[in-house]
């Protein structure tokens, strides 16, 4: 059975009307039904021959159920996760029954506040977490448990990688999740968000309650709840509304709640407060008329400040495409707030813009779509120890990068100067009051950077050189573009990651690069099976914090590869292909008490080779920005962070003054060098007859 507890949630801002799902489960149990999934499948293809059983999957309310491998802390079992994954289709798959998994594309700006409160809760997690490895040396248990960082973004495209059918949404998924499973007539919605007992839509079942060998789970059903609350399917939106919502604040509603609790005694002595509220509310809308005037009458009676239209834009908000409600007016004033995404003229590019966002709805591109959409962009929690002084925070290392994309991206305007991008990025000092204002900068390329259209339209090889040579100009490496091209494409990936880690956090010494190293080779050919038996005595903290900084950094280098026109294939630059977090802290810990190279690679001495090399592919990058790669191993003794620090908001602009890009505009002057071409065989995954740097299987163990 796929289920967790005590998950910690990064992406969803929100999941539904606080205490629904509880108050459905404990005080209305007919609308909680066990169904058989096949059963629904197979009585749908009986009522309707020409249409296959689907199911729209809301994939955001789905990813911590999925998460099943016993390591979750050190950066992600990312190959036995796409196994999990693989089995949970294969299931689905042989009852006949279609999946199609829906992901948050956006974080709404009506819903910023709620998504900067989350980020808080969950950095307070995340400290409580690394205390507890530090003072352990071990992972801690499932009541601690959070997701892997990224999981989200790599789960999109690890199901897209398996045929599935996965969609990006332009505003935030639950509602397109349901104008979906409404509109195409599925079977039902899977997730876990009590907003979908509100709208109107297909049935709602429970990821929490799947059990995957029998396809069995609970079906809720509004019909039920309704009955149980004395309302109507009508009356839903508006008791989602009064209740608090993502439009709606609680904090204007306590007083409205007292006073239906004056009117409505509790039931049961048993109930907890929010369960009386919940059923005072009902009793209250049950007794109002179902008309605009009403709805009219309750805006002027609530606390709703300037902003009276809060509680129609709730309302509407639930409205699916087609519906009707005697609450709302059918005017398309009202209706246009929900229609889209919204977009103010970033790009001016027509043609670009539609492709990125085509390719953003078919989860093809990476964020790119967000910067030319609106300039904004962000990233939640990472594991990341805020106490150790000596790495700074990914959102910092890897900005830069992040500077020299949107330049790559937004062209400049009148009087030359590129628009900016709002970032809200989670780390270390930042308070999150408000976005940071980044503008961008241009890749060292001699000659500039190429026009947009070019490297996402033009063909032939000179247009591939092109796209390689600016997506290595954006990490500040274009010198090792030969180099880099005569290796595999995921390990060419890792590489560039790993030298631009190298060449930004100083404190990364010999032992952290021959883990790294060690780690690429030796996750060669192990299954998913083998890295699960895989058995760690203890667990170090910093190679955790190490661990989410580079899994960052492969989400970098899908931003930086879909903005130059994909010199990579996306599919070349997945974690599953290049990471392991359990493996990786077995050759951290393992090079961080000196251990023999041998050892390191597991008297494989068919890598001996491939390891040098490539440790004197990143050392030479190194060298040429006057960087030395010291020794300093740190053993079993050493805590990371023994200069700690406490938060202090005003830390945020001296933390990032202090961080300068060590290789800042020294890349200018540099000579081009003339690499192969990359040919398009190679972007859509056909093999090519250019020399390459071949790296030889490992057998099993």
């Amino acid at each position: 059975m796929f289920l967790l507890s005590g998950c910690c949630e990064f992406q969803r801002s929100t999941m539904g009307i606080k205490g629904l799902q509880g108050f459905v489960t404990r005080v209305c149990p007919d609308a909680c039904r066990t169904v058989d999934l096949k059963e629904v499948a197979e009585k749908h293809r009986i009522d309707h021959p020409d249409i296959p059983p689907v199911i729209v999957v809301d994939a955001m309310s789905c990813v911590r159920h999925w998460y099943t491998p016993e390591s979750w802390v050190c950066g992600g079992q990312w190959r036995e996760y796409l196994a999990n994954l693989e089995a949970f289709i294969k299931a689905f798959t042989a009852a006949g029954i279609t999946l199609v998994f829906y992901f948050d594309g956006v974080v709404e700006e009506k819903k910023r506040d709620e998504w900067i409160k989350r980020r808080w809760q969950n950095y307070k997690e995340i400290a409580a977490l690394f205390q507890f490895v530090k003072t352990h040396r071990k992972q801690p248990g499932r009541g601690m448990f959070v997701l892997p960082s990224a999981l989200p973004t790599f789960t999109r495209y690890a199901l897209k990688s398996l045929g599935q059918k996965t969609v990006c949404t332009l505003k935030e998924a639950d509602f397109e999740v349901a104008a979906y499973g409404l509109q195409h007539n599925c079977i039902g919605i899977l997730g876990q968000d009590s907003d979908y007992l509100i709208y109107n839509t297909s049935p709602y079942f429970s990821i929490e309650k799947l059990c995957l060998d029998k396809l069995v789970t609970v079906m809720y059903c509004r019909e039920a709840l309704c009955r149980a609350l004395g309302l109507s399917l009508t009356h839903l939106p508006l008791f989602a509304c009064l209740l608090g919502n993502d439009v709606v604040p609680e904090s204007l509603l306590e007083g409205f709640w007292s006073k239906c609790l004056a009117t409505c005694p509790p039931r049961n002595k048993s109930y907890n407060r929010r369960t009386n509220v919940l059923l005072a509310v009902a009793n209250y809308i049950s007794r109002v008329p179902c008309s605009y005037s009403s709805l009219k009458h309750l805006e002027e009676m609530l606390p709703l400040g300037s902003d009276k239209t809060l509680l129609l834009r709730g309302m509407e908000s639930y409205l699916l495409p087609g519906q009707q409600s005697p609450w709302i007016p059918p005017t398309a004033e009202h209706l246009k707030t929900f229609s889209a995404v919204e977009e103010t003229a970033m790009c001016q590019d027509k043609e670009i813009f539609q492709l990125a966002k085509e390719q953003h709805i078919q989860s093809e591109n990476y964020v790119v779509f967000n910067i030319l959409c609106n300039g904004v962009i962000e990233c939640s929690n990472s594991l990341e120890d805020d106490r150790d002084t000596e790495i700074p925070g990914q959102a910092l290392i890897f900005r830069p990068v992040r500077q020299h994309v949107y330049s790559v991206l937004l062209e400049p305007g009148k009087g030359g100067a590129c628009p900016s991008v709002k970032e809200w990025f989670v780390y270390f000092g930042n308070p999150l009051q408000q976005p940071e204002v980044i503008q961008p900068v241009q890749p060292p390329l001699p000659g500039g950077t190429p026009n947009l259209k070019t490297l996402w339209f033009a063909k032939g090889p000179e247009v591939e050189k092109q796209r390689y040579s600016t997506f290595l100009a954006c990490f500040h490496l274009q010198d090792l573009m030969e180099e880099l091209q005569a290796l595999e494409a995921p390990v060419a990936g890792f590489c560039c990651l790993l030298a631009y880690l190298m060449l930004q956090v100083h404190s990364l010494s010999l032992e952290d690069l021959n883990a790294f190293v060690a780690l690429v080779l030796c996750l060669r050919g192990k299954s998913a099976s083998q890295l699960e038996r895989l058995q760690l005595m203890e667990v170090d903290s910093r190679a955790v914090h190490l661990g989410a900084v580079f899994i960052r950094g492969l989400t970098t280098l899908l931003m930086a590869n879909s903005a130059c026109g994909f010199p990579f294939r996306m599919d070349d630059l997945m974690p599953w292909k290049v990471f392991d977090g359990k493996l990786f802290q077995e050759k951290y810990q393992r090079s961080h008490r000196s251990c023999s190279v041998e050892e390191l690679l597991e008297g494989n001495e068919s890598l001996y080779t491939p390891f040098q090399n490539l440790k004197s592919l990143i050392c030479k990058a190194c060298m040429a920005k006057k960087r030395t790669i010291q020794s300093r191993p740190r053993g079993r003794g050493f805590v990371a962070g023994a200069q700690q620090r406490e938060f202090n908001p005003r830390f945020q602009q001296a933390h990032r003054s202090s961080f300068v890009p060590p290789y800042h505009n020294q890349m200018r002057g540099f000579l081009w060098r003339s690499p192969q071409p990359q040919g398009r065989e190679h972007r859509m995954g056909y093999p090519d007859r250019r020399r390459r740097f071949h790296l030889p299987p490992r057998s099993p163990r």
